[in-house]
């Protein structure tokens, strides 16, 4: 359990941007934020009252404009203090924040724009701007259009303005002009894996109570140091990276970029890490690459660490037995596990796991290595978390037990089921979309099947939609083969098809540089399109999927392969902002490869 002397109760806060004022007057001239100033090329603090001044400026701005508290105000920035500073002010203001992914496509934005009928819009870069020009159609709403950078060769637009010349040099007192809890804060849109995305309506109150509950399932104090890196467009991130950090006090350092992590993680040293897998995975796959390159000797001994770190974690969690070879934990300790633990900061408590499924073999490596890595659950409509294991009581395969005030149980084909405080108002205009998403008796159906035991501990066990089903009747849940196939760090993008067919295949992506390395051992042109389609290069990467999935059933097996050099990335629009892959998308783009894999079928 938390420390709950200093964290601030939703009661006491009322609204987010209350939260805030509250946090400010209780520690004022603790440290906030930490950000890479580019200028002077050193990282800089913000204490909370800086921070609150910030605020200030920002509402004497926005209170100049033709806004009416209830609209619509859309972020497009990577993470950083004015981020903060806009969503508060605006907050502050009873003004909606929408937030958008800094890498989505200029059509998605503009969509997402006219669809809520956006009056401003904050982004970073004149670039970005001039990437709307085939769109400026739909972005009639706004009426002012601010870009953090100078405006240096930007077409010229009444609307237009820079930051720094829109912001006054100071401000007056943060305002609360909303002081109702159940209040629309944000709308934050899906990210539409198929069709158009939608518009969560999260109230103050949604997003409050989620954080206060969270903050239960590990300890947050002023003490500790989160780094931010998922982009706070993510709910994940915005909830439990920002609000739930100003909730408990806690420093939040904003990393420089996805490539420079490895670099901040040493740098900032955090505490506390919120991610998705897909940062785990790349280091546990930068891990068995360094392996596999090295001497046998180092290999076994990481093999020796990880085992007995894995019975020592069963063993405290009190489903093991005491073993003699926990003597040798301290030594394995110093030689492997504090070596690895530094490249992340050597100062981890704990890491959270959310917003896709944790692959186990990842989450015994980091937890055998004496990391406590916590995997939760959670989507946008539920402001998002709605379980969490907890440092003490931690069975990585499952996602954990429900929050406290969140329920859950299991509907119709084992759909899981939410109610709570957390749940959606519901999506921005579309009371269609809105309706289907809850049972007839007001419970939210998450998509995801799921199983509960005795404990009230949850496990996903597939997607109510992502399920292949093969032509002898059989039913596949592609996302664990996937899962099971980019184990291998090979692959750095898997999709299983074979919907109707008698077999499956598998549309692979590798990693560039083993291709290049494996295509030479093989006789192949890595550079060649066509060599990776040859029969040769489908042999080599079925040796390797089928090593990955030889435990699943027969039936699901894959019987053929297809190399696709291009990775699948969100500017193609072939994922998500999420990084979720739009499988009707890459199905249309390879229709050919996938017409040659079942051909005659």
């Amino acid at each position: 359990m938390a420390d709950r002397a200093d964290v601030i109760p939703p009661e006491l806060a009322v609204t987010l941007d209350g939260l805030f004022s509250e946090r400010v007057r209780r520690s004022p001239d603790a440290v906030a934020y930490t950000d890479f100033d580019e200028a002077s090329g050193e990282w800089r603090d913000h204490t909370w009252a800086q921070m609150d001044r910030l605020i200030g400026r920002w509402q004497a701005a926005l209170q100049r404009e033709p806004l009416q508290p209830g609209d619509r105000v859309a972020i497009i920035l990577r993470n950083s203090p004015t981020w903060v500073a806009l969503d508060q002010a605006a907050m502050g203001l009873g003004l909606v924040l929408v937030p958008l992914y800094t890498q989505d496509r200029p059509d998605n934005v503009a969509y997402i724009i006219q669809n809520c009928g956006a009056k401003l819009l904050l982004f970073e870069k004149p670039e970005q701007w001039a990437a709307f020009a085939d769109v400026k159609e739909q972005l009639a709403s706004l009426v002012r259009v601010l870009c953090l950078q100078p405006l240096q060769g930007t077409p010229a637009d009444p609307r237009l303005s820079s930051v720094a010349a829109w912001l006054p040099e100071s401000g007056g007192a943060f305002q609360h002009v909303n002081r109702d809890p159940h209040r629309l804060a944000s709308i934050i849109y899906t990210s539409g894996t198929t069709g158009r995305p939608k518009g969560v309506m999260l109230s103050h109150h949604n997003m409050l109570s989620n954080a206060y509950n969270a903050v239960r399932l590990f300890d947050v104090s002023a003490q500790d140091t989160f780094l931010s890196f998922l982009p706070l467009s993510h709910t994940f991130e915005r909830t439990c990276g920002y609000y739930l950090t100003v909730m408990a006090g806690a420093r939040v350092a904003y990393a420089r970029s996805i490539t420079q992590l490895a670099e901040d993680l040493v740098t900032i040293r955090p505490t506390l890490l919120i991610s998705v897998p897909r940062i785990y995975e790349r280091v546990y796959a930068a891990i068995k690459a360094k392996l596999a390159d090295g001497p046998a000797a180092r290999r076994k001994l990481f093999e020796l660490a990880t085992a007995v770190g894995w019975a020592r974690f069963e063993h405290q969690q009190g489903r093991g037995p005491w073993r003699p070879g926990f003597l040798l934990w301290p030594v394995l300790q110093k030689l492997v596990a504090d070596k690895v633990l530094a490249r992340l900061g050597g100062r981890l408590r704990a890491a959270v796991s959310g917003g896709a499924a944790l692959p186990p073999d990842v989450a015994r490596v980091f937890i055998g290595l004496g990391l406590p890595l916590l995997q939760g659950y959670g989507l946008t409509e539920t402001s998002p978390v709605v379980s969490g294991n907890r440092v003490e009581n931690n069975v990585p395969a499952s996602i954990g037990q429900p929050i406290p005030g969140v329920q859950v149980k299991i509907g119709d084909r084992d759909a899981l089921l939410v109610k709570g405080p957390n749940v959606m108002l519901g999506y921005w205009q579309n009371p269609e979309a809105t309706k289907a998403m809850f049972t007839a008796d007001g419970w939210l159906n998450t998509g995801d099947t799921a199983r509960i035991n005795g404990e009230g501990r949850i496990f996903i066990t597939g997607r109510l939609k992502e399920i292949i089903v093969l032509s002898n009747g059989e039913k596949v849940p592609p996302v664990d083969m996937e899962a099971a196939i980019a184990r291998d760090p090979f692959f750095e993008q898997v999709m299983v098809i074979g919907e109707g067919k008698p077999y499956l295949s598998v549309f692979v992506v590798p990693n560039k540089e083993l291709w290049v390395k494996a295509a030479a051992e093989h006789g192949l042109d890595p550079a060649s399109p066509l060599s990776a389609r040859t029969q040769q290069a489908e042999q080599l990467v079925l040796e390797r999927i089928n090593a990955q999935i030889k435990a699943f059933p027969g039936y699901a097996q894959i019987r053929r392969a297809t190399v696709i050099p291009e990775a699948w990335t969100i500017e193609n629009g072939l994922l998500t902002p999420t990084l979720k892959l739009k499988r009707a998308r890459v199905l249309d783009q390879h229709r050919t490869e996938y017409e040659q894999l079942y051909a005659g079928h």
